[in-house]
Formats: structure tokens, C-alpha cells, sequence
């Protein structure tokens, strides 16, 4: 009887310490996706597509669950990082998805160290350069910490929580038409696939992809008896995002409905400030910082889990990494700002992340040498190669666009 006792608690624990690990990782790849482009992002669509923006966002979604799904499945059963299974798969690809990773990590770092110092000036009226170190240090705290995995986990639940919590307020108080919009959601009055895309690259592009994935092969939740609960995990991150993305777009919708023009140079800002006064405003200081933070330690971790199975001395000392990973982020704004030619190079090297990457993982799905007897499903697979090829023709696309500009 006590025999059975100690097994149904371990089970227990076992089970609560299963459903800890797939939270934290669903809420570190959606608050990595909810930083402050997010935002600009989808007040700018909302403004520009108004209704028939909820049905980009459904769509986006849905890709955003295969995607993901293929990614969370094929890594986890793999027990294998995505730089691993790519030089596994062609030798030294892993290497320049490594390289590419880290170099749009860092640079996209700067833009997230430099929305929650915003946020930090929204809400106190502190310089940019104080805010960004306020923030920069309390992501170093959070990456000192003995149990590192499980305070990321906690602080990213607790934010993400915030964020929505406030973004749902804003739309109580925007009153925007919901019916209306859930109809556009099933039947748009228009379609615009380049905006559906876009917003896959968003959510599931460059390092944001593989934040959850590799924080659950951290954990140790891998092979393929965990498979039904890492699906779901892989489902609970995008609708997170979803939710968020869809919750922020009626909170503006209701804004744009009015008749009410958006500022161009911060258009969420302007939208939380028409909706609810200098409350909103104050409520959007909260949002843009912890997007802002959040992104910062999604971006930290992911881009030197890219690098800890490469190289040793990086893995000997991956806390180091990440702290100096945001230390560096953190001058490079304070002393520089945001460097345009180097963001503008990094955003196009990050549009061919996601098709290799994904490409590479598709593959590995059939090499018995890489997830033994697992048995990827095909419809998975297929669609995956689908939406590796778009975006490796929207990477490429972009790319050609920098290279022109830069000739």
C-alpha cells in the first residue's frame, strides 16, 4: 500500500514537473516573439487592413502551430540541439545557422534592450541609457540564479500573464466591433499572403523557432515516449503568441474604428494613448518593457544554446556567455544606439534562418541515425517543406533587396 502511495506521488511529481517544463518553455519562445517590433508590428498592420487583419493572424497562427510542431518533435526526440542535427545532416551547416543565429541574436538584442529602457522611460522618465541598464541588470540577476532554467521559466509565465492581462483591459475600454472581426477571422473581405508571411517570420522566425525547443532538450524532456506532451507544448507556445497578437490588434482595432490616425513614429504607443489616456500610456510603458525584457533573455539563451554544442569553451561557461551576451547588447545602445546598416544586414540573414534550419530538421526526421524508429508524419513533413520554401524565397527576397541597397 505505501509502495503504491510513493508511486502514484512520484508519478505526480513527475507529471507537474513535465507540464512546469512545457510551460516555461511556451512562454520563453512566445515572450522571445512579443518584443517590441511585435508590437509596432501589429498596430501598423491593424491600422493598415483594420477587420480583415484577423484572419492574417489565424492564418499566421496555424502556420506558426506546424512549424513549430515539427520543430519541438523532430529536436526533442532527437535529443539533439538544431546546430547538431543540421552538421549531422550536411557537415558545417551548423556552423553558419550557429554563426547567423548568434549575429541576429545580438543585433536584435539591441533593439530588445532598447524597448524596455522605453518602457523604463514611459514609466519613470528615466534616460534611455539608465533604463537599459536597470533591465540589463535584472536579466543578469535572473541568469545568476543557482535554479537558472526554472527562474527564466517563472519570470517569463509571470510577465507574459501581465501582458495580457493589460492588453485585455485596453480592449474593454477600445470597445472594438469583436463580431465583426470573428467573421473576417473565417471570411476576409480581402487577403494579403506577404502580411500572413510576415507575421510567421515574426512569431516563428530567426532564433524564436528553436527558444522552446531547446529549452525542453535542457530540461531533459526528450525521446519519443514524451512526444504527445511535447506536441502540445509546441501548441500551447503559438497560442500564446496568438492570443497575445490577437488581444493587442482589437485593443488598436478599436482605436483605428473610431477615425482616430496612429503616430507614425509609435504607433502602439499612440493607439494605448488615444484608447485610455495617460493611463494607456503608462499601461503601454509596462507592455513595451516586459516585451522588451522578456526578448532579452529569450535572445540570450537561445543564441548561446546555439553556440554551447560547438564550441567548449562556451559550454563550459554558458552563464558567463549569456550575461556578456546582454552586457555587450547593453553598451552597444548605450554608447551607439541602434546600428541601422548592421540591423538591416541582420534582418536578412535572419529571414534564411528558419528555411535552413527547418529544412535540416525536416530531413533529420527520416535518418534512423538521428531519431531512431520514430516515424515523422508525413503531412507534417509536407507542409513543412512548404513553408520552408516560402520563406527561403521571402529570405532570399530580402536579401537581394539589402545586397541592391548596399551596391
Amino acid at each position: 500500500m505505501s509502495t503504491e502511495k510513493i508511486t502514484l506521488g512520484d508519478e505526480k511529481a513527475k507529471q507537474g514537473s513535465t507540464l512546469s517544463v512545457l510551460m516555461g518553455a511556451a512562454f520563453l519562445m512566445a515572450t522571445s516573439a512579443i518584443g517590441p517590433g511585435f508590437l509596432t508590428q501589429t498596430a501598423v498592420f491593424t491600422e493598415k487592413m483594420q477587420l480583415a487583419f484577423a484572419f492574417a493572424i489565424l492564418a499566421s497562427v496555424l502556420i506558426d502551430i506546424v512549424v513549430q510542431m515539427n520543430i519541438w518533435r523532430i529536436l526533442a526526440v532527437s535529443g539533439m540541439r538544431a546546430q547538431d542535427v543540421a552538421n549531422k545532416v550536411l557537415p558545417g551547416l551548423g556552423y553558419f545557422i550557429a554563426f547567423a543565429v548568434a549575429l541576429g541574436g545580438l543585433v536584435f538584442n539591441i533593439g530588445n534592450v532598447g524597448g524596455a529602457a522605453m518602457g523604463v522611460n514611459v514609466l519613470t522618465g528615466l534616460p534611455i541609457p539608465v533604463g537599459a541598464s536597470i533591465s540589463a541588470l535584472i536579466a543578469i540577476f535572473i541568469f545568476l540564479r543557482k535554479e537558472m532554467g526554472n527562474a527564466m521559466d517563472k519570470f517569463t509565465q509571470i510577465l507574459g500573464f501581465v501582458m495580457i492581462a493589460m492588453v485585455l483591459f485596453m480592449v474593454f475600454r477600445t470597445h472594438p466591433p469583436v463580431g465583426a472581426t470573428l467573421k473576417e477571422a473565417v471570411l476576409p473581405s480581402h487577403i494579403d499572403w506577404m502580411i500572413v508571411l510576415t507575421l510567421v517570420g515574426g512569431t516563428v522566425g530567426g532564433y524564436i523557432s528553436f527558444a522552446g525547443a531547446h529549452r525542453i532538450i535542457d530540461a531533459g524532456l526528450t525521446g519519443e515516449e514524451n512526444i504527445g506532451a511535447i506536441s502540445k507544448g509546441s501548441i500551447n507556445a503559438v497560442a500564446i503568441t496568438g492570443i497575445m497578437r490577437f488581444l493587442l490588434f482589437l485593443a488598436i482595432l478599436g482605436v483605428v474604428m473610431m477615425g482616430h490616425p496612429l503616430d507614425p513614429t509609435n504607433p502602439p504607443a499612440s493607439a494605448f494613448q488615444i484608447g485610455a489616456g495617460d493611463l494607456g500610456y503608462k499601461i503601454f510603458g509596462i507592455i513595451l518593457w516586459a516585451a522588451g525584457i522578456t526578448s532579452v533573455i529569450g535572445a540570450s539563451y537561445t543564441s548561446i544554446s546555439f553556440l554551447r554544442t560547438l564550441f567548449k569553451s562556451v559550454g563550459d561557461h554558458y552563464r558567463a556567455w549569456m550575461i556578456g551576451f546582454i552586457v555587450f547588447s547593453t553598451a552597444i545602445l548605450a554608447t551607439i544606439g541602434k546600428p541601422v546598416a548592421l540591423l538591416i544586414f541582420a534582418g536578412s540573414i535572419n529571414g534564411l534562418i528558419l528555411p535552413l534550419a527547418l529544412i535540416s530538421v525536416l530531413l533529420a526526421a527520416h535518418r534512423k541515425d538521428i531519431v531512431g524508429t520514430y516515424r515523422h508524419p508525413m503531412w507534417m513533413s509536407l507542409i513543412g517543406y512548404i513553408m520552408a520554401a516560402f520563406t527561403m524565397w521571402m529570405g532570399v527576397k530580402s536579401l537581394s533587396k539589402i545586397m541592391a541597397l548596399f551596391s
